[in-house]
């Protein structure tokens, strides 16, 4: 017997197990599991009526909203391809997606629709634009009451059909648009709904963005639990600590610069949320101080993953394993601040240039690839980056990082973002783990800049705490008293605020082409 693994069988079982129960809090608004499943049988009509089919992709502007996530199953009713764009593009890259991807039908939010307006008449594919979310203008919703609530007679899909296009963020170059299947984004939803302990008990509050692949699945493996969901439609750390209370939320994604933010309106406010909590940090690494800060100050239990777009995108976790869970403190924090193991589903391995597993030292740097259904498709029309990215069965992530002795990965940088300094290899995630460490440091991405003795050396942008100073001189000392003299920064930048992604991820980038301008590269 052969089912196909589709995406649309998890709103199916919330529907049949949970119908009556709230499946979305938004702002205005709450909705049962029977209501939405009734918006997503008049969307796909709706999407229909316009010509949508089986294969077309379907591009979304939104925040975290009710219209961004019943478009997921909106779309999936008729096999079409879910196409969610980055809400903090630039309008030619609005332009170079969505002809790109030929998307066909563009639904955006009011409050992003400037963001587009001026390209959307230069879009050679796009046939139909659709706004939503402005309240004083009934349209959408007028047009969405106008077709039927009755189920949708669904196109056929096979499993290896694509449901989603992801495009990642374009540093070097033009986004490029990753293909996952059904069949690897329904795998993936088995395995993180085990790992994060999704439960029909459970309250999630979307912070993480949902156009960040698939908020990291989190609209199925929530939605297939019967869990509430509870929109937020602007990453504000009040916001987000008010909604947690009000709606007893027992679980949040999130990137570790939202956390931190958060952690620090949560000290300002002073306590005030008493329910277990749960919250998944991923996106770069954290330091070890933030575990501490989450699991001791506020009392909630903190859940490093990693992963990618290219991978649906989880293959990590650093929950502690049962023989490691009698550590003292300080080596537990460290342990849950690594990438981990190993998710069900995934292989995931570190090797070196010719491909053998690294030693489980903790020393020796090599590349994590992975093999796994997770994996995704290819790059959209593009089969010489799908080529360089996948090689013999496996994925290579161009994430270097090292083995300890319990076998814990531990990233320490992307390729790129090695230093290397008169020859030696420089975890820029090390030395930002140290800078944490400092009172008054609230932010700090180390990079590389060049230098003429030693070719480049980290330099350390670092954000301060209101009301805090620090001097160059005091950083440096800070770190020599940690650090081998060479991994110090050589030099310092006190700036207001950290270049960030939609998804909270900071842009080491945007701060090394300042200090590599006029060069052909951005390493020496």
């Amino acid at each position: 017997m052969h089912v196909p693994l589709v995406l649309t069988d998890f709103l199916d079982r919330a529907v049949e197990l949970y119908g009556e129960k709230t499946a979305i809090i938004d702002d205005t608004f709450s909705l049962t599991y029977n209501q939405l499943n009734h918006r997503v049988n008049r969307l796909s009509r709706g999407l229909q009526s316009l010509g949508v089919g089986k294969g077309d992709k379907v591009a979304y502007l939104a925040p975290n909203s009710t219209e961004m996530l019943e478009g997921f199953y909106g779309v999936f009713q008729l096999g079409a391809v879910m196409t969610p764009l980055n809400t903090r593009l630039q309008p030619e890259d609005y332009q170079f997606i969505l002809t790109h991807s030929e998307s066909k039908v563009l639904l955006v939010d009011a409050a992003l629709y400037p963001l587009v307006e001026n390209i959307v008449d230069d879009l050679p594919f796009l046939e139909h634009v659709i706004v939503h979310g402005d309240p004083s203008d009934q349209g959408y919703e007028q047009w969405l009451h106008s077709f039927s609530r009755d189920p949708f007679s669904r196109v056929e899909v096979e499993e290896t059909d694509p449901a989603s296009l992801l495009y990642t963020s374009g540093t070097t170059g033009d986004p490029k648009g990753v293909i996952l299947s059904h069949r690897s984004n329904y795998l993936h939803a088995l395995s993180s709904m085990h790992h994060l302990r999704v439960s029909d008990q459970d309250t999630l509050l979307h912070v993480l963005p949902m156009f960040h692949v698939n908020g990291w699945g989190s609209p199925f493996y929530y939605t297939a639990n019967g869990a509430t969901q509870v929109m937020l439609r602007k990453t504000e750390p009040s916001v987000i600590i008010d909604k947690v209370e009000k709606h007893q939320v027992s679980v949040l994604h999130m990137a570790p610069t939202v956390l931190n933010m958060v952690i620090e309106a949560y000290e300002s406010a002073g306590p005030q949320i008493h329910q277990d909590v749960r919250v998944v940090i991923a996106g770069s690494a954290p330091p070890p101080a933030f575990v501490r800060k989450v699991e001791e100050d506020l009392g909630w239990t903190f859940i490093q993953v990693y992963g990618m777009t290219e991978i649906s995108p989880l293959i990590t976790i650093s929950e502690l394993k049962s023989m490691d869970v009698d550590k003292e403190a300080e080596e537990r924090c460290r342990l849950k601040a690594k990438a981990g193991y190993s998710m069900i589903g995934s292989r995931v391995k570190v090797v070196d240039e010719q491909g053998s597993h690294v030693p489980h030292d903790g020393k020796t740097i090599g590349e994590i690839i992975t093999r796994s259904n997770n994996v995704m498709d290819g790059y959209y029309k593009n089969e010489e980056a799908t080529a360089a990215a996948i090689r013999d069965g496996w994925l290579y992530t161009g994430d270097m990082a090292v083995v300890d002795e319990l076998g814990y990965i531990e990233i320490v940088d992307r390729k790129k973002d090695v230093i290397i300094s008169g020859g030696e290899n420089i975890s820029s995630i090390e030395v930002e783990g140290t800078l944490y460490d400092h009172p008054s440091i609230l932010e700090a991405a180390v990079v590389a800049v060049p230098h003429e003795k030693w070719g480049e050396v980290p330099h350390a942008s670092i954000v301060l705490r209101e009301g805090e100073s620090l001097t160059e001189e005091e950083v440096v000392r800070f770190c020599r008293e940690k650090l081998a003299h060479f991994k110090v920064p050589k030099s310092i930048s006190f700036i207001e605020e950290l270049p960030k992604t939609a998804s909270g991820k900071i842009q080491k980038v945007a701060i090394r082409r300042e200090f590599w301008k006029g060069r052909s590269r951005m390493v020496h």
